[in-house]
């Protein structure tokens, strides 16, 4: 993983990716739906913090202020007990990682992160972000590349769910939601397509 160095630069620097990616308008959105690799389906209220969660037979509705009002149905019907518990958790990991890939910009200045400016071999410049607490792996880091207008075209990855560091992945195919926040739709890593696809953000 690159050095870099933080400080003002460094902030500035994820200032002016946040303004490529209308960040004030992603504060002021109140819905967001997306499916995640064909796979898991998500409708996620912003504004009051639950979300629905969609994969194979489960629907999970959690709330991320009140975790213990969360529930899960397996075709219609309430599940209790540990399966419920273990479930839950699943669908939570699925919410934290499945919604990075459409909000990521977006947190750079979230609690506990630190954001470094690094020098790339290219002559140009680079943000390392490194998440200390909160999402289900704290620790992780992202090294965003930006084109000249600041908007993400990739970022490197050092995370603890893949067992080598410094894989790329990237963020193309951007596009300006109704609630007028700028997402991104399509990913691809190691030549492997990450689609987002359903993809919506709105206002009430």
């Amino acid at each position: 993983m690159p050095e870099g160095t933080p400080g003002p630069e460094a902030d500035n620097f994820a200032l002016q990716i946040q303004k490529a990616v209308q960040h004030d308008k992603y504060v002021n959105t109140d819905y967001i739906q997306w499916t995640f690799r064909n796979k898991n389906h998500y409708l996620w209220n912003k504004k009051s913090g639950k979300v629905e969660v969609k994969w194979e037979d489960y629907t999970a509705n959690l709330d991320l202020q009140n975790p213990k009002n969360n529930a899960i149905v397996q075709n219609n019907i309430p599940l209790e007990s540990t399966e419920k518990d273990k479930l839950l958790e699943k669908a939570m990991s699925y919410f934290n990682n499945d919604s990075f890939w459409i909000v990521a910009p977006h947190k750079l200045f979230d609690e506990g992160v630190t954001r470094k400016l690094v020098d790339l071999e290219n002559g140009t410049k680079a943000l390392l972000v490194t998440y200390s607490s909160g999402g289900t792996t704290p620790g992780d880091s992202y090294l965003w590349k930006v084109d000249q207008n600041y908007l993400p075209t990739s970022y490197q990855m050092w995370v603890s769910l893949i067992p080598f560091g410094g894989i790329e992945a990237s963020w193309g195919d951007w596009t300006t939601t109704e609630s007028g926040a700028y997402l991104s739709q399509q990913h691809k890593a190691l030549g492997i397509g990450i689609p987002i696809s359903n993809l919506r953000a709105w206002n009430e």
